[in-house]
């Protein structure tokens, strides 16, 4: 009998401990679930707020880069086209040293080219339909991948490049992944100036007109370029 109340004895002590062990548990438990709740929540709340910190520098710089674009756009109109200092070239090798200087601003500002796209004398462009004879014309189209920071410097560095170029079209949106990477669509038209025997030979070789009484106040036509690198038409107005 003796051997079964110490048994007894045993089992109790085991039930107590686990008793014990269990009230400890749900202790714990009711102690830290609310603190890991309250860690869920605080992390949730910063990943909103940092998409929204992010969302708000973004417009902010939109609002920089527009008024940037205004400042530029008025100095643009009197720099000089890009005059290749060889002659005779045809309009890629042109603009193939005026597009190495656009390509190294990208490479400084830490920017990756997706894809690249060429169109050489865009027969859209005013210059080819009115001054073809006088100007290489380029639009390229590039794919790329940024930080805000590096794409608003770069469009700095772009309004103040020293030759006339023009900014077609960006279009940006955030990377899904990270609100912080934009993937960027950039267009823009590169130009210049044909040596004056290209240009004189081109323009002997040109058909006539097919109507001289053709209404010339639908597109104007660019100012004769002057010696040293001419100047863009809205400036000579």
């Amino acid at each position: 009998m003796e051997k079964y109340s110490v048994y007894l004895k045993k089992f109790q002590i085991a039930i107590m401990i686990i008793g014990a062990a269990l009230a400890l548990v749900i202790f714990v438990i009711v102690k830290t679930v609310p603190e890991v709740q309250k860690i869920m929540q605080l992390q949730t709340d910063y990943k909103t707020q940092s998409a929204s910190l992010a969302d708000s520098e973004r417009k902010l710089q939109d609002l920089k880069d527009a008024e940037a674009r205004k400042d530029a756009e008025s100095q643009n109109l009197s720099k000089m086209f890009f005059k290749p200092i060889n002659e005779g070239l045809d309009t890629e090798a042109a603009i193939a040293d005026e597009f190495a200087e656009i390509l190294q601003l990208i490479r400084d500002n830490k920017i990756k080219t997706r894809s690249v796209k060429y169109d050489y004398d865009p027969q859209d462009d005013n210059f080819v339909k009115n001054a073809a004879n006088r100007y290489h014309v380029c639009r390229v189209s590039a794919e790329m991948i940024a930080s805000y920071a590096n794409f608003a410097n770069f469009l700095r560095e772009l309004y103040k490049h020293e030759h006339f170029l023009e900014i077609s079209k960006i279009e940006i949106a955030p990377y899904e992944k990270n609100k912080r990477i934009l993937l960027v669509s950039l267009q823009i038209k590169l130009y210049a100036q044909k040596d004056a025997a290209t240009a004189a030979a081109e323009a002997a070789a040109a058909p006539p007109p097919a109507d001289d009484q053709s209404d010339a106040s639908a597109v104007p036509s660019p100012t004769p370029a002057s010696a040293d690198g001419g100047v863009s038409p809205e400036a000579a107005q």
